[in-house]
């Protein structure tokens, strides 16, 4: 095991650490988890730092986010970067980051976030969205009280209508920044090892991955599920050479999992929507 993975603390662990924004708030485990994925949470937050959630700014939550569509951090990071130092800065006049976005050129906007892929598109996603943000809300001051003040359900589905914006942006907003509890964002690995380890159903979309998980883990727990899956992920339960397929003890997890689609035996790894019996 790597130095990083047994300090409990890894290089890049976005489920905490003073760089990972948040509070260090431990929560207990269950002494018997009523569900498996309840379980499978509790033994994450034996691995990752757990952390509080919300605090964040909406407005640039949500920036955030679009930017991180299919993409890494790695690439969306310097495009959220640049985008700050640019749009952002106080020094250029304007302190709202949704006013100053409203009134971007396209073309400008594209080019300082051209790190994160896709970035016509999400650059006109982004004005559209700062357009409407300071039309409805006044700008991002008010976009960010009506995410923490208003129902969750309702913030969701208004965040569900605008272009660009899909089931995990909307939830990300809502833990980030809403501090909402009970929100599980399912993103591509979130995903995958929901239904690799039998937390959901083989062939569960993303929505229903987050109905199973919302429904097994308690609210004050999804957050951290979230970010600590997601680093699981990384770690150890990667799409195509998870820890168990060479060694079935490197896994931390591996006796509450399922492994379906995950076949030590010959090597091989399939999508569980695609694993023998799964439909």
């Amino acid at each position: 095991m790597s130095d990083e993975r047994s300090s409990g603390e890894p290089a890049e662990n976005i489920s905490g650490g003073p760089d990972g924004g948040g509070r260090a708030a431990a929560f207990e485990p269950a002494e018997d988890a009523e569900t498996r994925a309840e379980a499978v949470v509790d033994r994450l937050g034996d691995i990752y730092w757990q952390k509080t959630y919300g605090g964040q700014d909406a407005f640039e939550c949500l920036v955030r986010t679009i930017l991180s569509q299919n993409t890494s951090d790695v690439a969306s990071q310097p495009a959220h970067d640049a985008l700050v130092e640019r749009y952002g800065d106080a020094e250029s006049g304007e302190t709202d980051l949704a006013s100053s976005l409203a009134d971007a050129a396209h073309d400008e906007l594209a080019e300082t976030i051209s790190s994160a892929g896709l970035y016509n598109q999400k650059a006109e996603r982004i004005i559209d969205i700062a357009q409407h943000v300071v039309e409805e809300y006044g700008g991002a001051d008010g976009f960010d009280e009506w995410v923490k003040q208003a129902d969750p359900e309702t913030v969701r589905e208004t965040l569900l209508d605008l272009k660009g914006v899909g089931p995990k942006t909307a939830d990300c907003v809502l833990l980030f920044a809403g501090g909402r509890e009970g929100v599980f964002p399912v993103d591509t690995h979130v995903h995958r090892i929901a239904r690799r380890m039998g937390l959901a159903p083989p062939d569960a979309d993303h929505e229903e991955v987050r109905e199973y998980l919302e429904r097994d883990v308690p609210a004050e727990k999804c957050g951290f599920g979230h970010t600590a899956m997601i680093q699981f992920g990384r770690d150890y339960c990667s799409a195509r050479k998870p820890a168990c397929l060479d060694d079935p003890e490197a896994c931390p997890l591996a006796d509450l999992c399922d492994q379906v689609g995950v076949y030590p035996e010959s090597g091989e790894v399939a999508d569980p929507s695609e694993a023998p019996g799964s439909s």
